[in-house]
């Protein structure tokens, strides 16, 4: 008797045959995963570097304002000796100083390295601050660029 319906589209297997992805359908398989990774990898990791550099713009934005603030409430900037930590402890015969001007820690930039204070700037700004891009060298260019608060 042979089946009929749903049963009819069931192949019938032989006794010790397991079910299972031949070696050519797992080989189509990762082809078609590397293919994909081919394409969206490089479209993902640009974004991360993007999305790495706006965010040592705004801290060194964010910072540029704290240090503002400090010159309304001290009159100077604080000095290079003591850096971006005068944001956050009261020097010793800073008169005038109403901190701390963070919330937080002094951030690192996103690639884990400090920001560089120098007072006074180069070319006639009060102050330079900026970080060395993801090689944490001076120059560069990409993701290796200088981002400075000019």
């Amino acid at each position: 008797m042979m089946p009929s319906g749903p049963r009819k589209a069931r192949v019938r297997r032989r006794k010790g045959e397991a079910a299972g992805f031949t070696l050519l359908e797992l080989l189509v398989v990762v082809a078609i995963i590397g293919v994909l990774t081919g394409f969206v990898a490089p479209r993902y990791f640009s974004q991360v570097s993007k999305s790495e550099i706006n965010t040592a713009k705004a801290q060194i934005d964010a910072l540029g304002k704290a240090l503002d603030q400090y010159r309304l409430d001290t009159g100077n900037y604080p000095s290079a000796e003591l850096g971006l930590n005068a944001l956050l402890v009261r020097p010793p015969s800073v008169p005038g100083w109403n901190g701390p001007y963070l919330r937080k820690q002094v951030p690192l930039d996103p690639w884990g390295k400090p920001y560089v204070y120098r007072v006074p700037g180069e070319k006639g700004v009060d102050f330079d601050l900026l970080s060395y891009g993801k090689d944490g060298q001076p120059g560069g260019s990409g993701e290796a660029a200088d981002i400075m608060n000019r």
